[in-house]
């Protein structure tokens, strides 16, 4: 194809694109896969090599916040995160032969993605976008959210919208979480006491860098934060940068208050 023609084409996938707010289903053709998505492909390939599997594991060991865990029990009981919670531990089930989604702790994990680390907007937003899809999908079939489906009913769901684009990434992100929470130090919420570590013989980097030094509590860093949040004190300002904001309070500030 002439170079000509290739630009056109592109234009053409522009204009003919929708925005994440317009699709309704993984199986909208017109979904593209987003920006931050390809870039964040790119970072994992880079992070193979041995130098980057020791700047993940030279982070700190010890447990993330019991304010967090409270929160996170309570966002359970309801979407998205009562099926996001579905969908890790059915992608890594209990095994005799390695730890679980539940066992790493992904949904914590997941849960420190989105509260606690500057992860993109646009990133949560398909995230949560994607379980209203997938029970969307579900109704349509099965006449049953995911959450209610047996173990087979869940894996045909998942087979069904891996086939689609949208549906594909969606999926291949929160792997792509699953493997974080299996590898990452337990201050971010996943990996408890090192077992994912354990399970694959492997020495976390050291020396590990104090609470409080996390990659998105250090300098130029910033995670999400309560807009609310003020300072008391000129002399003591309230460290914003790990302040966890409420489940009701993302939905409604950052996508709405449509359900995803």
């Amino acid at each position: 194809m002439k170079p000509i023609q290739t630009a056109k084409v592109q234009v053409r996938k522009k204009l003919t694109s929708k925005a994440l707010s317009q699709i309704t289903s993984f199986f909208d053709e017109s979904f593209s896969t987003p920006i931050w998505l390809q870039k964040k492909v790119s970072r994992r390939s880079a992070l193979k090599s041995a130098a980057g599997a020791t700047m993940i594991a030279a982070t700190p060991l010890s447990a993330w916040s019991a304010m967090a865990n409270e929160q996170l029990t309570k966002v359970l009981q309801t979407d998205p995160w009562l099926t996001l919670n579905a969908v890790l531990a059915h992608l890594l089930p209990e095994s005799p032969t390695g730890p679980s989604a539940k066992e790493i702790q992904a949904t914590q994990y997941l849960y420190n993605v989105v509260y606690q680390q500057p992860t993109d907007n646009a990133e949560i937003e398909f995230i949560y976008k994607g379980v209203g899809w997938l029970n969307g999908f579900s109704q349509s079939q099965l006449k049953k959210n995911f959450v209610m489906l047996t173990l087979q009913e869940k894996e045909t769901i998942l087979r069904a919208i891996s086939k689609s684009r949208a549906g594909e990434n969606w999926l291949s992100n929160l792997v792509g979480y699953i493997f974080e929470a299996m590898l990452s130090p337990p201050s971010y919420g996943g990996n408890p006491d090192g077992i994912g570590w354990q399970w694959l013989e492997h020495q976390a980097g050291f020396p590990l860098p104090p609470m409080g030094k996390r990659y998105y509590e250090l300098p130029g860093q910033q995670a999400i934060f309560s807009s609310n949040t003020k300072s008391t004190s000129k002399t003591a300002p309230v460290n914003k940068a790990t302040t966890v904001v409420s489940h009701q309070h993302y939905i409604r500030s950052q996508i709405g208050t449509k359900k995803a």
